[in-house]
């Protein structure tokens, strides 16, 4: 199959800045990616409109600090690439640019009906994680709140929006000031919300220990990410921290690339599991290694790499096809120790998608759907790849 191939680069500025232990973020970089399939329609099909070349979109949006490659790394693999790429150059991409080939993969997928190997017309519809089951009616989504004593004056206008899952970005000051903030915040969250506590690896062993303590009778749901993948020893603290406090932890930025997932299993992490699709590289493959291995589906957290319109709509459709599956144990599924009844999955864990709007208003077209508590199944199809592209077009 012969795939023409443009991208397109941009620089977003955030509508607010953000502010986390890897320091202040305030625009996001990366690319587009666009795939038309130039393959010949079949003899005497040439005027059916289901013959028309079929074009898909993608999303490159590198994070560094987490270990992905450069926004000029993967540009320039693509200029390598050329103007024409096949499926072979595309399923021989480099391992370690595992953004760029989330972007062409996802492109890929939405370009072939013609031929199977271009991938599928829509994500879900024959992925590993495709099963009989419906999609749930709606998922619920995070709001994020930003670092700092600002959390506090963030969460009564999303309490009345509706939101009841609320991340709070803590490891972006001193670690004693912020955990006299805890209560309060704490405080002020509407009834019978949860709080989670995202600290980007910001922590040393002890210091992720006073936390854990002062969370273990308090409503927080889990602490993401306390100790950098990067400290010495980083696998065995986090297992030992997991270990020895009540309050779940959840792998973050330890999740990068497609293998970290294998290496989770295998030290057999008890926590939950935070996805950030977009720096996967094939993460159907990973969710499926996931479900083999019996993880609950309600311990798998999707989240938002801060992408645009394009990479936010590929994740969501991955999010829904998850948590329509059946549980692992039922029929269909593998085994999880222990077994389990053939019944849907417990309640799904709140997306990581809080973060909108999150551009300024002039690039509204790339941006996501919106202060949204609930993401239903249809509301992906709103975020128009193409709208994107063209923005991305005009002149400054």
């Amino acid at each position: 199959m012969s795939l023409k191939l443009e991208y397109s680069r941009y620089r977003l500025p955030f509508r607010v800045p953000l502010r986390t232990a890897h320091g202040l973020w305030s625009e996001r970089e990366g690319l587009l990616v666009r795939l038309t399939d130039m393959s010949e329609p079949p003899a005497g099909h040439a005027d059916d409109p289901g013959s028309r070349p079929r074009t898909g979109f993608g999303e490159i949006a590198p994070i560094p600090w987490f270990g992905t490659e450069t926004v000029d790394e993967a540009e320039a693999l693509l200029r390598e690439l050329g103007d024409r790429v096949n499926d072979a150059t595309l399923d021989a991409l480099p391992a370690r640019y595992a953004c760029t080939h989330f972007a062409l993969h996802s492109a890929r997928a939405k370009c072939g009906v013609r031929n199977a190997a271009c991938g599928l017309t829509e994500p879900a519809s024959a992925s590993p994680l495709s099963v009989p089951h419906p999609a749930p009616s709606a998922l619920p989504v995070a709001a994020l709140l930003p670092a700092g004593r600002l959390a506090l004056t963030q969460i009564a206008p999303k309490a009345e929006l509706g939101f009841r899952t609320f991340k709070w970005k803590v490891g972006a000051g001193d670690a004693a000031d912020e955990l006299a903030l805890l209560d309060d915040v704490i405080a002020a969250l509407p009834d019978g919300a949860r709080l989670r506590l995202d600290a980007n690896g910001a922590w040393d062993h002890r210091t992720a220990g006073r936390w854990l303590e002062r969370a273990a009778d308090r409503p927080v749901e889990f602490i993401e990410q306390p100790v950098s993948p990067a400290a010495r020893g980083a696998d065995d603290l986090l297992l030992g921290l997991a270990g020895d406090y009540p309050t779940p932890l959840a792998l973050d930025e330890s999740l990068v690339g497609a293998t970290d997932a294998a290496r989770w299993l295998s030290l057999g992490w008890p926590g939950i599991w935070v996805i950030k699709p977009a720096l996967l590289g094939d993460p159907a493959g990973v969710l499926a290694q996931l479900a083999a291995a019996g993880v609950a589906r309600e311990d798998v957290v999707f989240s938002s790499a801060l992408e645009t319109a394009v990479g936010a709509r590929a994740v969501l459709e991955l999010a829904f096809a998850w948590h329509a599956g059946p549980p692992p144990g039922a029929a269909g599924a593998p085994a999880a120790a222990g077994g389990s009844s053939g019944a849907r999955p417990a309640k799904p864990r709140a997306l990581g998608f809080g973060i909108w709007p999150l551009f300024t208003g002039a690039h509204r077209d790339c941006d996501g759907l919106g202060e949204l508590p609930f993401v239903r199944p249809r509301d992906p199809e709103r975020l128009d790849a193409q709208a994107a592209w063209d923005h991305l077009q005009r002149p400054a």
